[in-house]
This record gives structure tokens, C-alpha cells and sequence, in this order.
């Protein structure tokens, strides 16, 4: 199961994309609202969550956690404590956290990027405390997936897909959307 967090002024972009590409892909995706489970993206479009983050469990059937950016989304999801449980379940049980735009900020404030090497929305690289900035519009290091921002939610979801499923997987889906 995969989780997807859904603060009050997340990115649309950078959530739906990875959504749809994971479930395309056959993977159970369960969104889930912080806050409440009608969640306003950044640009004003409300999204009907499958559940909220009270009641989204933490163990073994969880594989993956998305953190979509956007402001105030990202600000939003690191003052959560469930989501930051979240986070700390996934890097203490080597899951797969994802984290595009200014979200892998949340890593880097919790320390969890120490001699990884990680991506951002520009302006954002000095609060990925340790990291190592990389090249490119995703960033993949062990169980750490980061992106730079909504123009990047295609590669972004794709390179959850390769971790999810597989990279054959993520290359049949980028085929099947005509992605380059």
C-alpha cells in the first residue's frame, strides 16, 4: 500500500501524477488528507481524499509514502505529527519515501538526508541539511526519491513506479502515455 499526503495547498501536479501513475501501474494508492478529507490544492481545486491521517495505520502493508510540494502544502505536512511518524516509520523500516519540490525540505529538517543525495524545488537546497544536491529532475538514493517540482511529477512518478513495481513497469506506463 502507498500512502499520498494531501495538505491544504499541496501541488496538484506533483500529487495526481504519481497517484495515477502508481495506480495505472496496479499498485494500491490511498490518499490521504491532513486536515480533513476535502483537500484544496495550491490553485484552488479540491480533492476528495480516501482517508485522513488519523486513520491511515502504520505497518507492514505500507511500502511507500508520497509527500507532494507546494506552498503552504509542504509547511502544512511537516507540522503534522502523523505525517512526520510517517516518515520516521518508512526511514526507520527502510520504506520509500518520495518527496518532490520543496517537500524534501521536510527530510532535511528531520535529518534523514545525511549523505544522501537528493533534489528540490531551486531555492530550497540549503534546508536539505547533509544532503548532497544532485544533477537531474529526480533524485533516486536507497529508499529516497526527491524531485524539483511540477514541470518534473511525470519523471518524479515514474521513478516511484521503478521503485514500486519495477523499471520495465514504469517503462511500459511511460509508453502508454506517450511520455517522451
Amino acid at each position: 500500500m502507498i500512502y499520498v499526503y494531501l495538505a491544504e495547498g499541496f501541488e496538484e501536479t506533483e500529487a495526481i501524477t504519481p497517484i495515477d501513475l502508481l495506480r495505472r501501474a496496479g499498485k494500491k494508492v490511498v490518499t490521504v488528507g491532513v486536515g480533513d478529507n476535502i483537500v484544496k490544492g495550491s490553485h484552488g481545486i479540491p480533492v476528495i481524499t480516501d482517508t485522513i491521517v488519523q486513520e491511515a495505520p502504520l505497518g507492514d502493508e505500507l511500502e511507500m509514502i508520497v509527500l507532494p510540494g507546494g506552498m503552504p502544502g509542504t509547511l502544512n505536512l511537516e507540522k503534522n505529527e502523523y505525517v512526520r511518524r510517517a516518515i520516521e516509520y518508512c526511514h526507520e523500516n527502510n520504506r520509500v519515501i518520495g518527496a518532490i519540490c520543496a517537500a524534501p525540505s521536510i527530510l532535511g529538517h528531520m535529518n534523514i538526508l545525511q549523505g544522501r543525495k537528493a533534489v528540490c524545488y531551486t531555492g530550497f537546497e540549503k534546508e536539505l541539511y547533509g544532503a548532497e544536491i544532485a544533477d537531474g529532475t529526480v533524485s533516486v538514493d536507497g529508499n529516497i526519491v526527491t524531485s524539483r517540482g511540477a514541470g518534473t511529477a511525470m519523471d518524479f512518478a515514474l521513478a516511484l513506479v521503478e521503485k514500486a513495481v519495477s523499471k520495465e513497469e514504469s517503462q511500459r506506463q511511460a509508453s502508454a502515455v506517450i511520455y517522451r
